[in-house]
């Protein structure tokens, strides 16, 4: 199977006549119109977009073979996939998640870390997860200061490790770890 790309996701049934709420992932939301067939990430189901317009921060859209609400209900959740390379060309310093899947990730000096599992985003940029030989994997800022390098045709991608982030030593016993009050010395 091709490699696959996430474009969209389907949400809540809208109306009566099968329209759904769609979340596109592309930079044009009506692109997912132009790939042909949007496919489940196992490949089982695919599905056509007959009609989309724009709404507030999604389309509504409706899928050829789905016209009672009932229908529509029944697709909320599912993601919708394309083939990678029926998406456009990407721009130098642009990634498609699927691409950085599997690289080697390695530190500046060239020591191995580990491998690239997933890019995440939760909201306030994304992360990268990189997966140790061992133990618990990594969660980085995938950010230029932290991935200053991605060798997609090399295999590999380069990473500043950040440095920590010293705290500072509180003794217990010392009335210097907390705030004075207006009535102290």
């Amino acid at each position: 199977m091709p490699a696959l790309v996430c474009v969209a996701r389907i949400g809540a049934a809208h109306g009566v006549r099968g329209a759904v709420k769609l979340w596109t992932f592309t930079e044009d939301p009506f692109a997912v119109r132009r790939y042909g067939p949007l496919v489940t990430k196992d490949g089982r189901r695919q599905f056509e977009v007959a009609q989309a317009r724009e709404a507030k921060d999604h389309l509504v859209a409706t899928f050829t073979g789905v016209t009672t609400r009932d229908e529509a209900e029944r697709l909320n959740g599912i993601e919708l996939y394309v083939a990678r390379e029926k998406l456009p060309a990407t721009d130098e310093d642009e990634y498609y998640h699927t691409d950085l899947i599997g690289l080697a990730a390695v530190t500046t000096t060239g020591d191995a870390l580990g491998r690239v599992v997933a890019i995440h985003n939760f909201g306030a940029g994304d992360i990268i997860e990189i997966a140790p030989p061992k133990g618990t994997t990594l969660l980085l800022p995938f950010s230029n200061a932290v991935v200053p390098e991605v060798d997609v045709a090399g295999g590999r991608i380069v990473i500043a490790l950040p440095q920590e982030i010293e705290g500072e030593d509180r003794d217990e016993d010392s009335s210097a770890s907390r705030p004075r009050e207006s009535g102290d010395p």
